[in-house]
């Protein structure tokens, strides 16, 4: 049997997940907060001395999701959201050096939608999204089987297109109920629970807003499947309807029936992705659909 071990990191602007994975299952992890604020030396210090207990000799690479745009064949992250100081890091130079293990870096949310097709209910789905709600919106592409990147892994960024009198990320994540109501998503939630009638509208709201996202996703990229992820996305029995009423407007009747929406299952998932995409382009050959297990 593979032993192999690999690391997934999710580099967030608040915390840092990592996970080692084996067998497909996380068998250690641990979350660290991110200096956010500090010069860029001091962050990437912070995640070696932070990254090195995990890293032994049964680990055979390492898989980072990073919320920025990212140069994947030279590992260069540009412009990480919610990180000022790093807007150019030789991120994979500098953990080979230190680790001396093969590093592949990605854009955050591609290690989501990988994770979702590796381990939930993304399986089955050759061609499907993944979107991440919370603070802001991002989106991975999986088509044909494999992840999607585009240039400097900016593919899937539908939330800078101009919408209303913002972007869609204004009116589709976290941002909607800060900028737009009176409470927060969280405050929203426990409301709703309990049948607050001002809850239940305001995420049909947003629910409509989403769906009008996912509707330009189905004329640029027409999905299988569509699942969500993020703190927005526990929601989802809330905003479900409102999100379903703007699907029905959409022209393409059959595609938006066919269409799968649905919250993931699984926790971890970008952990996961970033452990597994780690693997699949050490392993990636001529066969796309082969099916991939860490």
């Amino acid at each position: 049997m593979n032993n192999n071990k690999y690391i997934g990191i999710d580099i967030g602007g608040t915390k840092i997940q990592v996970g080692v994975v084996q067998h497909g299952e996380i068998i250690q992890e641990a979350k660290f907060e991110t200096s956010a604020t500090a010069p860029k030396e001091q962050i990437l210090a912070e995640l070696v001395r932070n990254l090195a207990p995990f890293v032994d000799a049964g680990v055979v690479g390492i898989g980072i999701g990073v919320p920025g745009l990212v140069d994947e064949e030279n590992g260069i992250v540009h412009n990480v959201q919610n990180i000022p100081s790093w807007q150019e890091v030789h991120l994979k130079d500098y953990l080979v050096n230190h680790f001396d293990k093969p590093v592949y870096l990605t854009n955050d949310a591609n290690a989501f939608a990988v994770g979702e097709k590796m381990y939930g209910k993304g399986k089955p789905y050759a061609n499907l999204v993944g979107i991440a709600l919370g603070t802001g919106l991002g989106a991975g592409i999986i088509i044909n089987h494999d992840v999607y990147s585009g240039t400097l892994s900016s593919a899937g960024e539908f939330g800078c297109i101009p919408y209303r009198d913002k972007t869609i990320e204004d009116y589709c994540s976290g941002k909607f109920f800060t900028q737009h109501t009176s409470r927060s998503g969280a405050e929203w939630h426990a409301l709703a629970k309990v049948g607050d009638a001002d809850a239940l509208n305001v995420f049909a709201e947003y629910g409509r807003h989403l769906g009008n996202a996912i509707k330009i996703i189905l004329y640029t990229l027409s999905p299988e499947a569509i699942f969500l992820g993020g703190s927005v996305s526990k929601c989802f029995a809330y905003f479900q309807g409102g999100l379903y009423e703007s699907l029905r407007e959409f022209p393409f009747k059959v595609v938006a029936e066919r269409l799968i929406v649905e919250p993931s299952a699984i926790d971890n998932a970008a952990v996961l992705g970033a452990a597994a995409l780690c693997k699949m382009k050490q392993e990636h050959t001529s066969h796309p659909h082969k099916e991939l297990s860490l």
